[in-house]
């Protein structure tokens, strides 16, 4: 069995994503992006948006931002 990828060295390598931005960031650019891509969730900076994105699974997502 194959691992899933962790991670993308570029998110602009997801060509088709639609990148959402939180209803309660700023204008600052200080906030992340998500897109769901193929099953799993790219999340990327928004100060670097052709920068690394880091790729969850939805279940492994929701763990993580129920926990903040």
């Amino acid at each position: 069995m194959t691992a899933l990828p962790r991670n993308v060295p570029s998110a602009s390598s997801l060509q088709v994503a639609h990148w959402l931005r939180s209803s309660y960031s700023t204008g600052a650019n200080n906030c992340v992006e998500t897109a769901p891509s193929t099953g799993l969730l790219a999340v990327r900076d928004s100060k670097s948006p052709t920068g690394p994105a880091l790729l969850f699974t939805p279940g492994s997502w929701s763990v993580f931002t129920s926990a903040l």
